[in-house]
């Protein structure tokens, strides 16, 4: 359809991996010696952003369209029990990447109805 689709479908991934590492920390808060993890994309939109191949056989044609990205450890002072979880910050972390994913569905949904308009008066 439009290159638009791509990027917000990489945006949902992502914020979806997200999600999971940020609830692994806040469900690991009281675990002694747990180190918090974040996630990095990197790039994550490079190449949607960057070059637009009309063949997969091209030079930087199309992948299999999924995101991945790394997981660090967090490093931040420890507590005690050298644990480093910080509750607030990943309650933080995850109303931020909650919005990130509202909004990309929500433009996702405003796109689908865009078309399906533009099909219906044809």
């Amino acid at each position: 359809m439009d290159k638009g689709f791509n990027i917000l479908n990489k945006i949902v991934q992502a914020t979806g991996i997200k999600q999971k590492v940020i609830a692994s920390n806040i469900a690991n808060a009281d675990t002694p010696g747990y180190k918090a993890k974040d996630v990095k994309f990197g790039n994550l939109l490079g190449k949607e952003m960057k070059l637009l191949t009309t063949d997969a056989k091209h030079i930087g044609g199309a992948g299999s369209g999924t995101v991945s990205g790394k997981t660090k450890v967090e490093d931040t002072l420890s507590w005690e029990d050298q644990n480093n979880v910080e509750l607030n910050v990943e309650v933080a972390k995850m109303t931020e990447n909650a919005l990130l994913h509202d909004t990309a569905v929500t433009i996702l949904s405003t796109k689908v109805r865009m078309f399906k308009t533009a099909i219906s008066r044809r």
